[in-house]
């Protein structure tokens, strides 16, 4: 009952669920590194569930979200950086969408609650300043720079994943990924990648998640098109072999914490559990392209959301859409990894992937 590689939406990200948009807001330099971002459902929200699989979780209302709950909608979904400290951002949230007049309706016009929840990465003091965090500012000005066109960028260095990092010194980020099911629904997701496990092979260089790209899953700024991914030269592998294993947290417990969070999404009409199951398979996506993942020192989490713009999906449409769930978020971390750059603050250095393995992506024009 499996399906073949599902081609990726138009816009090969989570914008390609409709009723979604995405805004962010982040800070660099002077002791700062580090974002949020906010996924806002319009109208009457989005169907929601969420699964933690990390040891080391900072979320927010992820207990509203059981299905054996009152609410059955969520009106945005808060990513931050900031650990604890970064949960604040979402009340930004909550409060740009009181002024909207949007979430959960009460007794008299104008008295709403809207339903924010969140989760947040581990990126204290990477600009410098242990103290540099994202507040309720932050989740405020990511609301106002929402949008569902070209100029949100999902991938990279911005907003929640501005100070994300993977094992080995590399820089993490955002990604994003897309595809398109048999019967034309959409499932996408929105992955800040921050682990302290690695999405790079030490025996060969290669990303582990490599082999669930699809056709332009590579169109990224700074590579070539129609370049390749392939083994790097074993000279950069020594090389990064080398760094990692001068690194701090090379034995024992890791020199820093981290976290990947994310959205999963569907424009497909589905129940709060089902909507918790996208979420569950979600991570079997992250597993894949992680090693290790959900460690005790992560705090993965990831939510699960249904925009219901389409009709309530049969248990076949229901099964080929948790496949996608993992697939996209497979996909997500590999371009986050591609798309990541270089960066040195008073913390310290994060190579990207690109730099660190420049031979691994093939240039056919060369």
């Amino acid at each position: 009952m499996s399906v073949p590689a599902l081609p990726a939406g138009p816009r090969n990200s989570l914008l390609d669920v409709a009723g979604l948009t995405v805004g962010h807001h982040q800070r660099t330099g002077e002791g700062w590194l580090t974002g949020s971002t906010v996924v806002l459902a319009d109208g009457e929200g989005a169907v929601a569930g969420t699964d933690v699989r990390g040891g080391g979780p900072g979320t927010r209302e992820t207990d509203l979200l059981d299905p054996c709950n009152l609410v059955d909608r969520v009106h945005a979904v808060s990513l931050s950086g900031g650990s604890a400290f970064g949960l604040a951002a979402a009340d930004g949230v909550m409060r740009w969408l009181l002024e909207q007049g949007r979430g959960l309706g009460m007794w008299a016009p104008g008295q709403v609650v809207p339903i924010v929840p969140g989760a947040v990465i581990f990126d204290l003091g990477r600009g410098g300043e242990w103290g540099a965090t994202p507040d309720a500012s932050f989740g405020r000005a990511a609301c106002e720079a929402a949008g569902d066109g070209h100029d949100i960028p999902l991938l990279g260095p911005v907003g929640a994943g501005t100070g994300g990092q993977v094992a080995g010194g590399l820089r993490g980020g955002l990604g994003t990924a897309s595809a398109v099911l048999p019967g034309g629904a959409t499932v996408a997701a929105l992955v800040v990648l921050n682990a302290v496990g690695s999405t790079v092979d030490p025996r060969t260089g290669e990303l582990y998640g490599a082999r669930s790209l699809v056709e332009g899953d590579l169109d990224l700024p700074g590579i070539p098109h129609g370049a390749a991914l392939r083994a790097p030269d074993p000279a950069e592998l020594d090389e990064a072999t080398r760094r990692a294993a001068a690194s701090p947290d090379a034995h024992g417990t890791p020199r820093s914490l981290a976290t990947t969070i994310g959205v999963v999404a569907t424009d497909l009409t589905l129940t709060e559990a089902q909507a918790r199951r996208l979420a569950m398979s979600g991570h079997d996506g992250m597993a894949r392209a992680i090693q290790p993942a959900h460690t005790m020192y992560d705090g993965d989490t990831l939510f699960g959301l249904a925009t219901c713009r389409r009709e309530p999906a049969d248990p076949l449409t229901v099964h080929h859409a948790l496949q996608a769930a993992a697939e996209v978020v497979t996909r997500a971390i590999v371009r986050a990894t591609l798309a990541a750059e270089p960066v040195t603050t008073p913390a310290g250095t994060w190579r990207s992937y690109r730099e660190a393995f420049p031979s691994a992506v093939h240039d056919p024009s060369r």
